[in-house]
């Protein structure tokens, strides 16, 4: 009776549903321990081996979701030295332990403090030392490795940032120009969890576009999953900010603000987050161009986005950033008309192409003075 009991006990407990368990994951605690010091050996001098240590390694094409299968109880130590004995004066060093770790991470302790930034192929960076081994100058007594607890956050690597509020059509877009298939539904917030797709080219070139969960205000001051969102934007190479043309409304409570005042509150949020995300380059996409009214209010706006400094004074206070954005392109689209995405597409493309060479000019342009600095053709720059 009491076996029959705890089967049907058993039975009743189901697996949590697939939807509700993240598939993605972007924050990951883990402790660390380097291996302990062997013992020396006082009577012939002998030198105990040095504990393991436990290290990162960046290996593209992983996720901390895998990563994290393998590190069931999330603790990891490497081994300890070998003691000094008559047959081994000197003791074998301990095994290290390594880790592999997905290209964006950047390790912090528990204070906070920047460990390491893995952010290429390959880099490593050592979090838990190994203890000496025992010696003269530690009577003998290996002594304990590193200790303590680590944070691994991961901010995606993409070529081009995907921004805007909820609904704006930002998922529709990612997979109408590239091999990502989001959730896709007429309500705010159905993105709960950055996405990346590539665009492919004829030519065999692609981009990668990350598509972030929509804003919302206050999201610089980690309201809603702000924080966790706007991190990812800092490694994107280009900002593509994307806002519907009629405007957007996050709730009955909230007031309804136009194209331009959503464009003033995104420029407003990425400067209270981190001013420095201003000077990144961007494209405005302006979308549902296909609704009828849409072509009226771009004839309306489209003098005041060019220059966003003109429009400040009838911008909203709350809105109002310090610092406006300067646009590269201006591209009015509907996100399910393929003629128009393959031109956003296409600007995507040569945006990306032309800050390249700028880059590729300015970066050889210092080569070039340091070169002749050298050889002493000119004298060190003034400043």
């Amino acid at each position: 009776m009491v076996q029959i009991f705890k089967f049907l006990l058993k039975s009743n407990k189901s697996p949590a549903r697939a939807h509700f368990r993240p598939s993605f994951l972007d924050t990951f605690r883990l402790a660390v321990r380097g291996g302990h010091g062997g013992n020396g050996l006082p009577k012939y001098g002998g030198v105990g081996g040095q504990g393991g240590c436990v290290y990162f390694v960046a290996k593209e094409g992983l996720t901390l979701r895998k990563m994290a299968q393998g590190l069931k109880d999330r603790r990891v130590a490497a081994s300890s030295g070998e003691d000094s004995s008559k047959v081994s004066i000197f003791g074998k060093r301990g095994v290290d332990t390594r880790i592999e770790v997905p290209v964006g991470v950047q390790v912090y302790d528990e204070q906070q403090k920047l460990l390491a930034d893995l952010n290429e192929n390959d880099a490593k960076c050592i979090v838990a030392g190994g203890g000496t081994g025992g010696c003269t100058g530690n009577n003998f007594l290996g002594r304990p490795g590193e200790n303590r607890i680590v944070n691994l956050d991961l901010k995606l690597i993409a070529d081009v940032g995907l921004v805007g509020f909820p609904n704006a059509g930002k998922s529709t877009l990612l997979k109408a120009v590239s091999n990502a298939k989001p959730k896709i539904a007429a309500y705010p917030f159905t993105t709960i969890r950055p996405q990346i797709g590539t665009i492919e080219y004829g030519d065999l070139r692609s981009i990668s576009l990350a598509d972030l969960p929509g804003l919302i205000e206050g999201a610089h001051a980690n309201f809603g999953m702000g924080h966790k969102f706007l991190k990812h934007i800092e490694r994107t190479r280009l900002l593509l900010f994307m806002v519907d043309i009629f405007g957007f409304q996050l709730s009955p409570r909230h007031p309804h603000r136009d194209c331009l005042a959503n464009i003033y509150s995104l420029n407003k949020e990425l400067e209270l987050y981190d001013p420095s995300l201003l000077e990144k380059p961007c494209v405005l996409l302006l979308n549902k161009m296909d609704k009828e009214g849409a072509h009226d209010i771009l004839t309306k706006v489209k003098p005041i986005i060019d220059d966003l400094s003109c429009g400040l004074a009838d911008c909203p206070e709350e809105v109002r950033p310090k610092r406006v954005l300067k646009f590269e392109s201006i591209v009015p689209i509907s996100a399910i008309n393929s003629t128009r995405v393959t031109q956003v597409k296409s600007q995507l493309r040569r945006t990306l192409v032309r800050l390249a060479e700028k880059q590729f000019v300015s970066d050889g342009e210092q080569i070039k003075e340091q070169l002749q600095q050298r050889v002493g053709l000119v004298g060190p720059r003034v400043t």
